[in-house]
């Protein structure tokens, strides 16, 4: 018997239930299907090109051929198990439309099949969507009760991988293609050659950076995780997104650490796992509200009056507000295809609020420029900042970057490495360079509106501006 595990966004061996399932039939063929629909992200793609050669190596050691195919997967994928005699089909489930729409049409497909057997998994997430409720039955729409409901829970434990008992060398195919046919990277264009310098990637590397942030960051990690000059965080994110790793093996290994070092109930381990389930959370919200990428939760915000203003959206997502921790971060976003969470935060603020911005133009250029590129967390985090989604952030909170760059960037170490023009600015004016004299900023070797620009918004009466329209939807 042959059987298929059809590979999205679970690119592993290790805690693979699909995987594992189909290694209990006989031999197993891998396949990575790349749709026409599927979204042009290109640092996501970037990192998903090498995350699919490096998992391809890891399966055909283990005697597992890794299949290309393009076009849509409920078309072509019975055509290859047609073609293969393949006699079984596993994935691990997807939470989006898209993903649930085709999963449902296989499924349809063979549900009256006795030759074909299709089984979707749970493996992605350390509960369904649909697992953790509330006292009513329903699913939160606040974190930190659903974050203490489902601590109360044990997810699954990780499943080893055991490779199949018959191997398979390769797959001959009419149907099958390159992986460079799939064109995820754009060998025209460079600005990518900059993330091989800060990224390792696979499952592997993914291991490797849990390994080092339980044994060098997180029992700091509460404390040390708002400043973005500092190495505090796991930058585990695109692992997880890519499935490199999972989030049943992350808690699996978070709580053997907190029990060899006996730190059971250490603020800094337990706020770690809240950042974990804060994913979970996203992921319910994906699930309940499937337009959560453009369109707002709270649907007073369809009345929200947005500005259109394509000169403050081209200088933020180029790094040239004047405002300069939101510029370092837009600049270190662009360079490294990541971007520190506190700073996500402070550039989320300034164009939605500030700007007034509409949210769903952050979240496009974030989904394009990170390289964890999530659409639930994505979506979530852009409403949670612009106040319109699930346990949003209060309408009347609006960032000041100024205070939040003296109070998370000090010295302005952050900025001072992404904005070079301000390499040699005192640091009592790194965050407001505008309230320089012209004697600071000609020592500096700066100019305002020529090396550096100046502020593209008064923070002041913008933030004015924001709270009135924030009062007309609240008053609606």
């Amino acid at each position: 018997m042959t059987a298929i595990i059809w590979l999205r966004n679970d690119l592993r061996l290790e805690d693979n239930p699909a995987l594992n399932t189909a290694c209990q039939i006989g031999e197993v063929l891998a396949v990575y299907v790349r749709e026409p629909q599927s979204q042009q992200t290109q640092a996501r793609d970037w990192w998903l090109h090498h995350s699919l050669k490096d998992l391809e190596q890891n399966l055909t050691k283990n005697g597992i051929p890794l299949v290309y195919l393009k076009g849509d997967a409920a078309e072509i994928l019975p055509k290859f198990i047609q073609e293969q005699k393949a006699t079984h089909l596993f994935w691990n489930r997807r939470y989006d439309e898209a993903g649930i729409k085709t999963d449902t049409q296989i499924k349809d497909l063979y549900k009256d099949d006795g030759d074909v057997l299709c089984q979707s998994c749970k493996g992605n997430l350390l509960f369904e969507p649909w697992e953790i409720k509330n006292k009513q039955g329903g699913f939160f729409k606040v974190f930190t009760p659903m974050f203490k409901e489902l601590m109360t829970h044990k997810a699954p434990a990780p499943t080893p991988f055991n490779p199949p008992k018959s191997k398979r060398e390769r797959v001959q195919s009419d149907l099958n293609c390159a992986l460079d046919d799939f064109a995820l990277i754009d060998h025209s264009k460079t600005w990518h050659h900059n993330f091989e310098k800060v990224w390792q990637i696979g499952e592997a590397a993914a291991q490797q950076k849990l390994e080092a942030f339980l044994a060098e960051k997180v029992l700091e990690y509460k404390e040390r995780r708002d400043y973005p000059s500092e190495n505090a965080t796991s930058l585990l994110s695109p692992h997880l997104h890519f499935g490199e790793i999972s989030p049943r093996d992350i808690f699996e290994q978070v709580q053997a650490f907190e029990l060899a070092q006996n730190e059971q109930g250490n603020k800094n381990i337990h706020h770690f796992k809240s950042e974990v389930v804060w994913r979970e959370f996203s992921y319910q919200q994906l699930y309940f509200y499937d337009a959560i990428d453009h369109k707002a939760i709270n649907e007073k915000f369809a009345e929200f009056p947005w500005s259109e203003n394509d000169a403050y959206l081209k200088a933020w997502q180029t790094g040239q507000t004047g405002i300069p921790i939101v510029d370092a971060g837009m600049r270190e976003l662009w360079q490294t295809g990541t971007l520190h969470n506190r700073v996500r935060m402070i550039v989320a603020s300034l164009l939605t609020k500030n700007m007034l911005i509409p949210w769903q133009e952050g979240a496009k250029w974030f989904m394009d420029t990170l390289v964890d590129a999530d659409e639930a967390a994505n979506s979530a985090s852009w409403q949670w900042v612009a106040g319109c989604g699930l346990d949003a952030a209060p309408y009347f909170r609006i960032f000041n970057p100024v205070t939040q760059g003296e109070r998370f960037d000090e010295n302005g170490e952050y900025v001072k490495k992404w904005l070079p023009e301000l390499q040699d600015l005192d640091k009592k004016y790194i965050h407001k360079p505008w309230e320089a004299s012209v004697f600071d900023l000609k020592l500096a070797n700066i100019e305002l509106g020529k090396t550096y620009p100046k502020p593209i918004v008064n923070l002041k009466t913008s933030r004015e501006k924001a709270l009135e329209a924030y009062n007309h939807v609240k008053n609606q």
